[in-house]
């Protein structure tokens, strides 16, 4: 069984930081591309931050030059570091890789639960 647990997310003011972190556990034998999503309100999902194995990124466009993506693949972590948070950016921020579990031929998309982040003054 495979899982993945968000933390990180906590009301912070405008303008303020904060880091997301994703910890993958279980069976698994090899992950390919991670990252992150979020979702406000009202909304659709919306992909923020993507990170390839080789450690490649692609970001949307409203958060480039704010959010870092990055990875440890030893430890099978992800990290999200928010710069600059404004209040539209207000949502839950799920991580998701894509993974071969150990005795599955296949690569399969696997979700966290999560993590609420809320920006306001």
């Amino acid at each position: 069984q495979v899982q993945l647990v968000e933390s990180g997310g906590e009301l912070v003011q405008p303008g303020g930081s904060l880091r997301l972190s994703c910890a993958a556990s279980g069976n698994i034998f090899q992950i390919s591309t991670m990252g992150w999503y979020r979702q406000a309100p009202g909304k659709e999902r919306e992909l923020v931050a993507s990170i390839t194995i080789t450690g490649s990124t692609n970001y949307a466009d409203s958060v480039k030059g704010r959010f870092t993506i990055s990875r440890d693949n030893a430890a099978k972590t992800l990290a999200l570091q928010m710069n600059s948070l404004q209040p539209e950016e207000t949502a839950v921020y799920y991580c998701f890789a894509n993974i071969i579990a150990l005795g599955d031929s296949s690569l399969r998309t696997y979700w966290g639960q999560g993590t609420q982040v809320t920006v306001s003054s």
